[in-house]
């Protein structure tokens, strides 16, 4: 797994380099940044330690970072999904349909969660069963997911939804504890599990570092991938259900743009762009981290066009950081 600042998980035997690589590890580096950033937000806002705009703040990375957690195993097992934003749009837009015939909250959170879910088995589908580019097939039917939304929504937005429907997306659970927040710390919980300790992770895990390898060892690669393409688009759907309670309103555009951020909270988590390797704690902690970058920009009324280039030189920064590391200290060697 990608666990060091460089790119190796595995402590050696040897001496004093677990201690160091456990010192050295990117998650260490990530929970050191989220705590400067937390100081510094403290420090430049007067109003960002109150325990209310905290709360407010994890509204900024939840319905994200929901999706991000299915998506950092698709990473890893050398997959990607860039029509999550558009999966959040049309199983919004099927929801504020279904809200105007009359549907009521469970039918609508059913109906949210079950478009995802066909949108992602189609885009696995597509991708296990012809042996086609994810990221080709994705940039696709985002165009496809988006257009769709345009064409059946213009320039209209669906308002109609019932009262308890709210609750998803604006009520808590305990004091400042919001709904939202406490289900993606279950989620967190759960996909740690299941990519760490469960034979489907290890799965996920040998298929991203030798797929050939992991078929010639008995693991049904097609279904595995087609399994997290599914497990990625619930959780888009479930995102859409989160994202359309809290907004109380479908839009065409809503969710824009949101691929970037998803991509980047992997990749800044230590997920390996190329697969293979990666943790949830590092991906958990990423989605912390931008949360509390984004939001401590909005407290200084920083615009939104600042923040999209900050996260663009994130997932640039990440990328690059681990290959010129490695190729400086492979110049260092020789």
């Amino acid at each position: 797994m990608n666990k060091t600042l460089i790119s190796e998980s595995v402590p050696s035997q040897a001496g004093a380099a677990p201690l160091l690589r456990r010192l050295l590890c990117w998650e260490s580096f990530l929970l050191a940044v989220t705590l400067a950033v937390f100081v510094v937000n403290a420090l430049a806002s007067p109003y960002f330690l109150n325990i209310w705009n905290l709360s407010d703040a994890t509204f900024n990375f939840t319905e994200k970072a929901i999706i991000v957690l299915p998506m950092a195993m698709l990473i890893i097992a050398r997959e990607i999904d860039l029509s999550v934003a558009s999966t959040i749009a049309l199983s919004s837009t099927a929801m504020g349909f279904c809200a105007q015939a009359g549907v009521d909250t469970a039918g609508l959170v059913c109906i949210g969660l079950g478009v995802g879910l066909l949108c992602g088995l189609f885009n696995g589908l597509l991708v296990t069963r012809f042996n086609l580019s994810s990221i080709v097939i994705t940039i696709g039917t985002m165009s496809l997911y988006r257009g769709i939304t345009y064409i059946l929504l213009g320039d209209q937005a669906l308002n109609h939804y019932p009262e308890s429907f709210a609750w998803f997306g604006q009520g808590y659970v305990w004091g400042a504890l919001s709904f939202e927040f406490a289900l993606f710390i279950v989620l967190g919980a759960v996909f740690a599990f299941l990519l760490h300790k469960t034979n489907f992770g290890r799965r996920t895990y040998a298929i991203g570092n030798n797929p050939t390898g992991a078929w010639y060892s008995g693991i049904n690669v097609k279904r595995h991938n087609l399994m997290l393409f599914v497990l990625v688009g619930v959780m888009a759907g479930l995102a859409s259900v989160l994202l359309t309670s809290r907004l109380g309103s479908t839009r065409p555009t809503i969710a824009m743009g949101w691929e970037l951020s998803v991509v980047t909270m992997a990749v800044l988590g230590g997920v390996n762009i190329l697969g293979g390797s990666g943790s949830m704690a590092g991906v958990i902690i990423a989605a912390f981290l931008m949360g509390l970058v984004t939001f401590g920009l909005s407290l200084l009324n920083v615009p939104g066009i600042v923040m999209s280039i900050i996260v663009g030189a994130m997932l640039i920064t990440v990328i690059s950081l681990p290959i010129i590391t490695r190729r400086f200290l492979g110049r260092r060697r020789v």
